[in-house]
C-alpha cells in the first residue's frame, strides 16, 4: 500500500514551522516527533496515528472512526487511530494534534 500523501500534506500543513518538531520515516509513512518524541504518524493504511498519553485519550475514544493503537496483538495505551473520516475535519484534527502537544511536550526530550 503506498503511503498516504494527503494526509502527510495535511500534518505538515499543521506542524511545519516549529523548530522542535522534526519528521522521520515510521510505520509505512511519516511520523512527527516533539523533541524526539513521537507525536502523530500518517501511516500507510490511511490511519491517523495519535499520541495523547495515558489516560487521555477517553474523549476521541467515544467518537466513532477513532480506535486505541494496537501493535502486535496489544493495545497501546494513550495512543489511537484516526481514520480519514474523522481526521479531514479540520477542526478535529486540530484539537488532536493540539492535545497531542500538550502531553508530548511534557516528556523529557530525547537525543
Amino acid at each position: 500500500m503506498a503511503r498516504d500523501k494527503a494526509l502527510e500534506a495535511l500534518l505538515n500543513d499543521e506542524l511545519e514551522g516549529r523548530a522542535e518538531i522534526t519528521q522521520k520515516a515510521m510505520f509505512g509513512g511519516l511520523a512527527w516527533l516533539w523533541n524526539g518524541n513521537l507525536l502523530c504518524a500518517a501511516r500507510k493504511d490511511g490511519g491517523m496515528l495519535v499520541r495523547l498519553g495515558k489516560g487521555n485519550d477517553a474523549w476521541v475514544l467515544a467518537i466513532k472512526g477513532v480506535a486505541p493503537m494496537v501493535m502486535n496483538g496489544r493495545q497501546m495505551s494513550g495512543w489511537v487511530r484516526v481514520s480519514a473520516e474523522v481526521y479531514a475535519g479540520d477542526a478535529m484534527r486540530k484539537r488532536l494534534l493540539k492535545a497531542a502537544m500538550e502531553f508530548v511536550k511534557t516528556l523529557p526530550a530525547k537525543g
